[in-house]
This record gives C-alpha cells, sequence and structure tokens, in this order.
C-alpha cells in the first residue's frame, strides 16, 4: 500500500541503495543463479524492493538511488587509514551483484549517483541539499542512522522501507536525544564501531546527547568546558579532562561523522518520469539473468499501473 504524505508537492526520494542490496545478499538463500552459475540473491531481493519503492513515487518527483563505489578509495580513507577497516571488501560474487543491481536500477529509470571520491551517504547529502534550495521535501529510504543528518524540516523523513519504520526530525531527536543537525557531533563524542570511527573512549550515548543539550554544539562545548562539571553525569568531574586530552581524536571523528554535502559538479536529479517502457526494460534485464517466477510478475504489475498513469 502506498505511503501518504503530509502534502502533494513534488517530493525528493533518496535512495542508499547499498544498504539494501547487502540486506538482500545477508539474508535471502544462494537459490537463484545466472546461467553461468553467478549468484542472484542480492539481485532477486532488491529488485522486489525496488519495484515496491518505484509504485510509493509520482511522476515529477526526484527519484534518486547512490551507491557506495568508494570502498577503501574515498576521502575518509585519506585522513584516517583505519576507517571502516573492519568490514571486509566484497568478494568477485558479490561485486558482480552490485554492478548488476545498479544497472537494474538505471534501467527503471532512477538517477543513479556513485564513484571512487565520496560514499553514497555524500551524495545522497548532496541531492538533499540540491532538492532543499528548490523547496522539495526530502525523504532518505535507508537504515543507517547517520543519514538523519539529512532531515531539515517537518517535511522531510527518513524511512526504513524494508521494516516500514518511518522518522521526522521529532521522532529522530526522541530516539537518539539530540536533532539530526547536532548528529556528527554526537557521533564525534561517541563513535561509531560499525565505521571505525574512534570517538572518546567511555563516552556514551547518554553523555553525549547531554552534553550536546546543554551546550548545543562541540565549538561551544570547548568554549565552555570549565562548565561540564556541572553536567548531571557520571564521572562528571573528570570529563573535561577526558574530552581535552581527546580533543584532536574528537576533531578527527568529527570529520569523519560529517556528511559532505556539496560534492563538485554534482548534478540535480532529472524529473522522473516512470513509464511502461522503463519496467520492460528491468523485465528483459531479470529475464536475461535467468530469473523468472513471481518477480517478473511483480514487475508486470507495476507495468501496468505505469501504463494505466501515462
Amino acid at each position: 500500500m502506498p505511503q501518504t504524505w503530509p502534502d502533494m508537492r513534488q517530493r525528493a526520494w533518496l535512495l542508499d541503495a547499498s544498504i539494501y542490496i547487502f540486506r538482500a545478499w545477508f539474508s535471502l538463500p544462494d537459490r537463484w543463479h545466472t546461467a553461468d552459475g553467478m549468484p542472484l540473491n542480492a539481485v532477486y531481493g532488491y529488485a522486489g524492493f525496488l519495484c515496491d519503492f518505484i509504485a510509493q513515487t509520482r511522476k515529477g518527483d526526484w527519484v534518486t538511488a547512490a551507491f557506495d563505489e568508494s570502498l577503501g578509495t574515498g576521502f575518509r580513507h585519506q585522513l584516517y587509514p583505519l576507517y571502516k577497516s573492519s568490514r571486509e571488501l566484497p568478494d568477485a560474487a558479490l561485486a558482480f551483484q552490485l554492478r548488476t543491481c545498479r544497472r537494474l536500477t538505471e534501467l527503471s529509470g532512477v538517477s543513479c549517483y556513485g564513484g571512487p571520491g565520496y560514499e553514497a551517504d555524500d551524495y545522497l547529502a548532496s541531492l538533499a541539499a540540491l532538492a532543499k534550495a528548490r523547496d522539495l521535501p526530502v525523504t532518505v529510504l535507508t537504515r543507517d542512522k547517520d543519514l538523519g543528518q539529512l532531515l531539515q524540516d517537518d517535511q522531510d523523513s527518513w524511512w526504513d522501507f524494508a521494516a516500514d519504520q518511518r522518522l521526522d526530525i521529532v521522532a529522530f531527536t526522541e530516539r537518539f536525544g539530540v536533532r539530526p543537525d547536532q548528529f556528527a557531533d554526537y557521533l564525534a563524542l561517541v563513535g561509531d564501531r560499525i565505521d571505525d570511527i574512534p570517538g572518546v573512549p567511555g563516552v556514551g550515548p547518554r553523555t553525549a546527547a547531554l552534553l550536546l543539550q546543554h551546550f548545543g554544539d562541540i565549538e561551544t562545548l570547548w568554549r565552555q568546558l570549565d562548565s561540564v562539571a556541572g553536567i548531571p553525569v557520571r564521572g562528571a568531574a573528570k570529563l573535561a579532562d577526558k574530552l581535552s586530552a581527546h580533543r584532536e581524536q574528537i576533531h578527527l571523528s568529527r570529520q569523519l561523522a560529517t556528511l559532505e554535502a556539496a560534492i563538485p559538479a554534482m548534478a540535480p536529479a532529472q524529473p522522473f518520469a516512470p513509464g511502461p517502457q522503463a519496467s520492460e526494460q528491468v523485465i528483459a534485464y531479470l529475464e536475461a539473468l535467468n530469473i523468472k517466477g513471481p518477480l517478473l510478475q511483480r514487475w508486470r504489475r507495476l507495468q501496468g499501473e505505469m501504463a494505466c498513469a501515462s
């Protein structure tokens, strides 16, 4: 069932594609293969998700997808070689499926972004900035809390499509104890184990949230460091010394956590013009991959809906 939105204005949809590809890769069995034996479980799961996602959109919306293609080569790795070092790089089978999913998305008519210097999150942040400059409400489809930074007003939303969990600015702030615009500072303090962002040892989510609720941002925290002892958290008397001792690490962590919202020469998305031809291209591509059955039926239903709407 299509999601209802606060208004009927043109909307910018920002899809964190890689996270849904990985979700399918880890959750679906190795049941589907190309004619020469390459696995397709991630492609199968992602293609079903993409079909359901496109059904939510409207003609004229910005419909975009970003892909992580900077594994080990992005600017954050230049700042901090240990960034995301605990993650394994995709093997040949997964790399094939990542490329295939991008091609599938392109054929569907969705505007796709990715490259060696920036992460998917940066492309989405830059697209969000371009959308807001045109007064478009933004919906980011992801499971990644870091992308909550893209919420700027009450028309914007963070939506985990697969779990059907949607957060606006108020709900995001309630969950994490900080506003979206404070989230990079929050990660600079608590760190992020998944991305290998160091943060400050011993500073947990509650302490970080209380510091930012009191001071607003890290710059103000540094200016008023002497008043940290008055914050109602355990170990407050020694907290200022701990923060001061890790000042450079906090600065680095903030650089790693901050999304780049101005990628050079970033082109805005073209208004989405879904039609039966795009679905036909997707169906032909899936058939060429040796995918059959219910997934093709879902795309054919979408094709029929698009034909009626066009």
